[in-house]
């Protein structure tokens, strides 16, 4: 009964853990396409060195108005915009 007890309370624990590091394995955190850095850009699922050097000099060219602007960058299509547009907000600061 006492081994029971232990183990339960060792997996309850273990959940609250994991609990609290898939957000952060997840990348969700959001992403502004319009300031943020290379390294954060590259967070956003299949944005890599190349596009996201694209994105910057999109960017300083023209700030995105719209998160669906991002597809207007050579290698963002319509399945990476859709994998990542929870996550790209677009502000100018």
């Amino acid at each position: 009964m006492l081994k029971t007890k232990a183990c339960v309370k060792i997996v309850l624990i273990g959940l609250l853990l994991l609990g609290f590091m898939v957000p952060a394995a997840t990348g969700a955190d959001k992403v502004n396409i319009n300031t943020d850095s290379k390294e954060q850009l590259m967070t956003l699922h299949n944005i890599g060195d190349v596009v996201a050097d694209r994105i910057i000099e999109y960017r300083k060219a023209q700030p995105f108005k719209t998160p669906e602007d991002i597809m207007k960058v050579k290698g963002v299509g319509q399945k990476t915009f859709e994998s990542n547009k929870d996550r790209i907000v677009v502000k100018n600061e």
